[in-house]
């Protein structure tokens, strides 16, 4: 467990070491070599100057070739996820030191980011960084320290490597809670885990429903997940005092 030190450790009296954040189940891998030759996957990769294996799926340019593959709708959503990062890394509850983000990808591999990682707000830019993470396993792939690196794990092996004090399930069929509640509860966890799904749309696998201690909806509808990210960032932020 990497440990921080941080003004907004004393604030309040209230315990809560780090918030573990996992965008789960999310639609970022590299084009299945089963649709490689489609026609809509090689016009992409000629446009990017790439081959077909290197780069990543994407539902808005490969619709047609997406359909043969298995649970498509859950797939080819990179720009669920580049939203999220850019939600989660530049909140000050990240600033602070008070944030540990990790990716699980559908495909199970396990995508750890450094607090102090920039990602691109540029989407192409975005895209470039993870192909090559999802090709060379580091950014940048030289280096002893990366700032992302990616390892083959199941959801239910990182959640033990953590060793939360409690794991929550954001779900729309969860139980409703207002996000100032839900605020309160999450900081008195020394080290809470929070699962956000980051696909198109579907249910979680029972697998990743099974890890949690319980589920909660902060909306009576669905939200996208960008914004029950940054609600649920802003209402730690202001529970803490940081904000």
């Amino acid at each position: 467990m990497v440990s921080y030190s941080s003004s907004a450790n004393s604030i309040k009296g209230i315990p809560i070491e780090e918030l573990a954040l996992i965008f789960v189940e999310a639609g970022l891998e590299l084009v299945p070599s089963s649709i490689r030759n489609h026609p809509s996957v090689r016009k992409s990769a000629i446009r990017r100057g790439k081959k077909p294996s290197e780069i990543i799926l994407d539902i808005s340019l490969h619709y047609q070739a997406m359909k043969r593959l298995p649970n498509f709708k859950k797939r080819g959503r990179p720009d669920i996820l580049h939203v999220c990062l850019l939600e989660a890394l530049s909140s000050p509850l990240n600033l602070e030191g008070k944030l540990r983000t990790i990716v699980h990808t559908i495909g199970d591999k396990i995508i750890y980011l450094d607090p102090s990682v920039r990602i691109p707000r540029n989407y192409n830019r975005f895209l470039g960084l993870f192909e090559q993470l999802l090709i060379r396993g580091r950014v940048p792939p030289g280096k002893d320290k990366p700032l992302i690196w990616m390892k083959r794990k199941s959801l239910a092996e990182i959640v033990r490597e953590i060793s939360p004090t409690k794991v929550i399930l954001m779900d729309e069929h969860g139980k409703q809670m207002n996000i100032h509640r839900f605020a309160e509860e999450i900081v008195h966890e020394d080290i809470p885990l929070i699962m956000i799904g980051a696909f198109q749309s579907g249910d979680f696998e029972e697998s990743t429903k099974e890890l949690a201690d319980i589920s909660v909806s902060i909306y009576p509808n669905p939200l996208a997940a960008w914004v029950v990210t940054s609600r649920i960032l802003c209402g730690i932020e202001e529970v803490l005092g940081i904000i």
